[in-house]
């Protein structure tokens, strides 16, 4: 598939890619490689993922990542409840008790064991642990996992990987060569308008440039929590549900509304109503 045209696949599941990030999402399907996407958080790097697999036709397979996230969690596990009832039930031997009918598929192995290569999504991988990251090598290199009681299990089909991360710590040099980069910023004025578009067909042209106005102008405030494209979107649909066509209409009604953008007390307190009049007055 040529870069264009996943670019046009993309757009037609509503994810709309600017040319380097299509570019990095093809040359990562042609070589086979993972693609590491860092960013500030709310700009879509999840979504990508998602709207790939769509693209692909195939499965997504998500690992959220977290402090303390381990390979029990992550890889696989022996569902030892099932085991113990093997024992009781006809003394089952060690060999029969260690083999795939009592292994627990986790997100990892399960991508690797799939017979169609699936999307395998392995989000914010910058939350969890520097050890969890060494777990990691031997999958995004050679694509098998090793099993002691099985030994080592290569995978059917190479996943196509995305992995993301928001700045929370320094990733390993030693990840970020097995990796592909792209930083995906927040998108320009042409881009949100377009993904907007795309996204919530029903909001009028007017209204969708001073939402995509007041939205860019307040990610230049100094909020503790800018507002992402999902926030955007919400703050969209909130207004059109509302029936509000012209933002400067009813101020008390749009001030009421910020709920769906400022996710904290003090970014609330530092939009007061006649902040908000100044910047809607420069969109409408």
């Amino acid at each position: 598939m040529r870069e264009a045209e996943l670019r046009e696949r993309l757009a037609a599941t509503g994810y709309v890619a600017d040319e380097t990030l299509s570019m990095a999402l093809h040359l990562a399907l042609t070589l086979g490689r993972p693609l590491l996407l860092e960013g500030p958080a709310g700009v879509g790097k999840t979504e990508i993922a998602k709207a790939l697999s769509e693209v692909l036709e195939t499965r997504l397979i998500r690992l959220q990542c977290y402090e303390g996230l381990d390979a029990g969690h992550a890889i696989y596990e022996w569902n030892y409840q099932r085991q113990l009832l093997a024992i009781r039930a006809d003394g089952a031997d060690e060999a029969a008790l260690f083999s795939e009918t009592y292994l627990l598929k986790r997100p990892l192995l399960e991508a690797i064991s799939q017979e169609v290569r699936p999307v395998l999504l392995i989000d914010e991988i910058d939350r969890a642990d520097e050890e969890f990251e060494a777990y990691l090598l031997e999958i995004l290199s050679d694509f098998q996992i090793t099993i002691p009681e099985l030994g080592t299990i290569r995978a059917r089909t190479r996943p196509v990987v995305v992995l993301t991360a928001n700045g929370t710590r320094d990733l390993s040099d030693a990840l970020r060569r097995r990796c592909l980069y792209s930083y995906v910023d927040y998108p320009d004025r042409e881009t949100e308008l377009a993904i907007l578009s795309r996204r919530a067909p029903d909001v009028e042209a007017r209204l969708a440039r001073q939402i995509i106005g007041v939205v860019q102008a307040l990610r230049r405030e100094e909020l503790e929590k800018s507002p992402g494209i999902a926030e955007m979107l919400d703050w969209a649909g909130a207004l059109s549900g509302l029936g509000i066509n012209d933002l400067s209409a009813n101020p008390a009604q749009v001030q009421a509304t910020l709920v769906c953008l400022l996710k904290t007390a003090a970014d609330r307190d530092a939009l007061p109503p006649e902040v908000m009049a100044r910047i809607v007055g420069k969109v409408a």
